[in-house]
């Protein structure tokens, strides 16, 4: 055992010796371009693991600089989004803002159209059933309001006041079941009278079956039942139908979308004597 450890030792000094010699040996031989071949050699040796250091600090300082530049990216498409999303909002609020202006543009256009006393009011609430077809406003007894007072909106006639509280009131909209306006054709005034058919149809009853009358016809108030003022819009013939008797079923479009309605007229004081709506004297 020992001898072989003996053994080894010699030859590892032996190895050293030789190595030793060569490094000599190099040291002291010159390359063609007169540099010693053992800097030669040393110098390839180290450039290659220089060449290595940097293309592993390269590939770090990249990745590092990919991962910062992604996060930069994220960061200003966050920042984009949340510009976008404040945009939407401001558009849709200056959406809102036009639509009420023109909404209150119309309003008071028809105001000043009407030779009656109304009252502008906000609709604050509705509710809507099989049976009941009602909104509530922000108007009230402290604004001169009482039970039957006509509600109008500038497309046509929405409804009368049912309950007057002392700041709103529940409105009963025209398309309601139990709801009724007197009302003529207004192309050849026909005379009948409107009711609400369920949902958001009026029925026009009790036209004679000889009565001329096509679809497309316009129908307004006749203004003898004491709460519509005379000659406003409440709908247009949507159908006719023969019901076998002395009168015919026929189907009537509301004038106003209750779905879109957001301010109302409450006409708190009738039309002068002998006067239409429009201003014009009959």
């Amino acid at each position: 055992m020992a001898l072989l450890e003996e053994r080894q030792r010699s030859g590892y000094l032996f190895l050293a010796v030789m190595i030793g010699h060569i490094l000599l040996i190099s040291a002291q031989v010159n390359s063609r371009a007169g540099v010693p071949v053992l800097e030669t050699v040393t110098f390839g040796v180290f450039s290659e693991i220089e060449r290595a250091v940097s293309g592993a600090v390269s590939t770090v300082r990249n990745a590092w600089s990919g991962y910062v530049g992604l996060r930069h990216v994220k960061q200003e498409n966050d920042e984009l989004k949340r510009r976008l999303a404040a945009a939407e909002v401001a558009l849709q609020q200056q959406r809102a803002l036009a639509d009420r202006a023109r909404g209150l543009s119309e309003l008071l256009d028809l105001r000043n159209r009407l030779s009656l006393k109304t009252v502008a009011a906000e609709i604050i609430g509705a509710s809507a059933t099989p049976d009941f077809q009602t909104l509530t406003i922000d108007k009230g007894t402290r604004d001169g309001l009482k039970a039957d007072m006509a509600v109008i909106a500038p497309a046509g006639i929405a409804g009368r006041v049912v309950i007057p509280g002392a700041r709103s009131a529940k409105v009963q909209l025209i398309i309601d079941l139990n709801a009724a306006v007197g009302a003529v054709v207004e192309r050849t005034r026909a005379q009948g009278v409107v009711v609400g058919a369920g949902g958001d149809g009026l029925r026009m009853d009790y036209v004679s079956d000889a009565a001329d009358v096509v679809v497309g016809d316009v129908v307004v108030s006749a203004g003898i039942d004491g709460i519509y003022p005379k000659g406003l819009a409440i709908g247009r013939v949507e159908s006719i139908e023969r019901s076998g008797g002395a009168y015919r079923r026929i189907m009537v479009r509301p004038a106003v979308n209750f779905s879109a309605l957001e301010e109302v007229l409450v006409v708190v004081a009738p039309a002068p004597p002998h006067e239409s709506t429009d201003g014009v004297s009959e």
